[in-house]
């Protein structure tokens, strides 16, 4: 039997509207080839514009997906999705690539301008996980990190419900950002690796 291909990623969250990282991110894509390409919130600095900042991924015609961080809203993560053709909102929503499963839930919890409340956050990864659950693979992507995670180092505290749908849900990975003193982190909690890819890029085949 053939051995599958595998999925080649590449992970890289709160860029925060810094058009210099994003270059220097999409060159890194270009030299490394991934399948993929994730982007787990905090586009932006509090909503401020960014002009062409995703275009530098989008041409490399790898499909990007983003969720809402707690600096910008809804609207503006969509208004990245209409823009370029290969960006997907996954913020309740779910993405099948090569018998892996994708699914995930934006924003922040205790921290804002923009955040939601635990119910929603669970809510929101239960209704994507469950359009996936029965794939081989499973990723859960959060912008914010996991209650007990090693990226609570600088006091800000994680998500109580995603820790829950951690231990539920059973994901191979989890991939988060929020605390950027905690970018680069490797957890492994509940039997999930967890990667913290505040600022820091993280590449990976799975």
């Amino acid at each position: 039997m053939a051995t599958q291909k595998k999925t080649k990623i590449l992970a890289i969250g709160d860029l925060h509207g810094d058009s210099g990282l994003a270059k220097k991110m999409a060159k890194l894509a270009k030299k490394e080839n991934p399948d993929l390409i994730i982007i787990p919130g905090d586009l932006t600095w509090l909503e401020q514009p960014v002009k062409n900042f995703i275009k530098p991924f989008n041409d490399l015609n790898k499909k990007i997906l983003i969720l809402p961080g707690n600096h910008e809203t809804i609207p503006t993560i969509e208004s990245f999705e209409n823009a370029y053709s290969n960006v997907m909102n996954l913020h309740g929503k779910s993405f099948m690539h090569n018998n892996i499963g994708f699914f995930g839930a934006g924003y922040s919890t205790n921290s804002g301008p923009f955040w939601v409340e635990e119910n929603e956050i669970s809510k929101l990864l239960k209704e994507s996980h469950n359009k996936i659950k029965n794939a081989k693979t499973k990723i859960m992507i959060t912008h914010q990190h996991p209650e007990g995670s090693s990226s609570e180092l600088t006091g800000f505290p994680g998500s109580e419900e995603i820790t829950k749908a951690i231990k539920r849900f059973k994901p191979n990975l989890v991939i988060n950002g929020h605390i950027h003193e905690a970018g680069g982190l490797i957890d492994n909690f509940y039997g999930t690796k967890i990667i913290n890819v505040a600022r820091k890029p993280f590449i990976f085949e799975i």
